[in-house]
């Protein structure tokens, strides 16, 4: 299973030269050495008004993978969970009481 890797700013200018120089998406994925869905979903996902432009598609790709990175909980709400881990782990366990009349040392597969 190949490893997977986000393309290069270099890449994403060879991808601009290919298309000027009127190459298909498969052409340019074997000249860029990725797979010719990549290429489809880089032109898809980066492309402006004014066609696709490398500098500027690098420049969305790189706030849309900082925009991920980020954390769904606030440092607020991840102080509240630690304080509560440690209490919990604070706290003595109780042990479970027993039904009256049962003893605790038969299971309830004995007869």
């Amino acid at each position: 299973m190949k490893h997977y890797t986000q393309l290069t700013h270099e890449q994403r200018y060879q991808i601009h030269a290919c298309m000027k120089a009127g190459w298909d998406q498969t052409e340019i994925a074997t000249e860029i050495g990725t797979h010719k869905s990549t290429v489809s979903r880089e032109l898809r996902r980066n492309r402006g008004a004014r066609g696709y432009r490398p500098k500027q598609a690098h420049a969305v790709a790189m706030a849309r993978r900082a925009a991920k990175v980020s954390t769904k909980l606030s440092p607020r709400d991840w102080t509240r969970v630690e304080r509560l881990l440690r209490l919990d782990c604070m706290q003595p366990k109780q042990p479970k009481e027993q039904p009256k009349g049962s003893d605790p040392l038969l299971s309830h597969k004995q007869k």
